[in-house]
């Protein structure tokens, strides 16, 4: 079975995380965080135009874990 739709575009598989299906790709947000990857981010507002880019390209699982 392949990932790949006819118009070209890559279809991620998806999987069970508890009571929710999710997409295998996911986003790891460790690096959107201050200094060493602990407290507010450097630039609040770029942080979330990452992030809301992110779940427009279909991402539905961000990843917040420290490692």
């Amino acid at each position: 079975m392949s990932n790949i739709q006819q118009s070209g575009t890559f279809a991620p598989a998806t999987f069970k995380l508890g009571s929710r299906t999710v997409k295998r790709l996911g986003y790891g947000a460790m690096q959107l965080a201050g200094p060493g990857v602990f407290g507010p981010p450097k630039d609040h507002d770029a942080a979330l135009a990452v992030l809301r880019e992110a779940i427009a390209q279909g991402v539905d699982h961000v990843d917040t874990s420290d490692f």
